[in-house]
């Protein structure tokens, strides 16, 4: 026993400083989140910020171009930033519906049709990539109130235990359904494949889009995979018009439902 031997303990750091600028970025990001700024509208300006979390313009700028990087926000020389969406794309395709519709200044909306179970008869895309009991949800997508995508999603069922009418609202940003079962039920996912491709519209088809049966019209395809390279959801569109790519930085994303 050494008595009276002081032992001194270097003090050691749990935690780094947080960058002024992630602090801000962190808020902001929760603000959009939360829908305080909603999609298609403008930031406050950059003057603004800087006074309201007490940081310099710089600090705010570093800040707002990590939203625009990430995709929440878009810059336009004069108008500032602007909300784009509240689900980016990352490094799939997927584009969500409602977010592109608002940043037009259009009135996206949403029908469901129903949810079924345990769902027969599946199509032969649906039943190579599941071998599970699934939940197949099929929606109309309106924009100003006219139907412009019909949408037949299958699911495994094991991943959204408790799905619902209630999930599904009508109006309203939080009607994608990317965003529905990320944030809903946590689903995530880290690529997607489509295959796009020209079908007759059947007369069930044609009656939900508001069109004459047996015209040609777009039919779109989507597999989502997660970070394991298992399929979480199967997505089919059917819609008349084109599909509009935007191919900036090399990496095309259409708009998805």
């Amino acid at each position: 026993m050494n008595k009276g031997k002081t032992v001194k303990h270097s003090p050691v750091a749990n935690h780094q400083t947080v960058p002024k600028y992630q602090t801000v970025h962190d808020e902001l990001l929760g603000r959009i989140d939360a829908g305080m700024y909603s999609v298609g509208t403008r930031l406050p300006t950059e003057d603004a910020l800087s006074k309201t979390f007490k940081v310099s313009r710089v600090t705010v700028r570093k800040a707002l171009e990590l939203l625009v990087h990430a995709g929440y926000l878009t810059s336009r020389q004069g108008s500032g930033y602007i909300v784009s969406t509240l689900s980016p794309p990352s490094s799939t395709c997927l584009v969500s519906f409602t977010d592109q519709v608002l940043t037009e200044g259009r009135i996206p909306g949403a029908r469901l049709i129903g949810i079924e179970r345990h769902t027969d008869d599946l199509p032969a895309t649906v039943q190579s990539l599941f071998d599970e009991p699934l939940v197949l949800v099929r929606r109309v997508r309106t924009v100003d109130g006219k139907p412009r995508l019909l949408t037949l999603t299958w699911i495994p069922e094991r991943l959204v235990q408790g799905l619902s009418v209630d999930d599904f609202p009508e109006t309203g940003q939080n009607q994608s359904i990317l965003r529905i079962l990320m944030n809903r039920f946590g689903l995530e996912w880290k690529r997607a494949c489509e295959t796009v491709d020209s079908v007759i519209a059947s007369p069930d088809i044609a009656a939900h889009l508001g069109i004459q049966s047996n015209v040609a019209i777009l039919s779109q395809a989507c597999t989502a995979f997660d970070l394991d390279d298992n399929p979480v959801f199967f997505d089919q569109v059917y819609r008349e018009g084109p599909i509009n790519f935007d191919l900036t930085g090399g990496s095309p994303q259409k708009t998805g439902a």
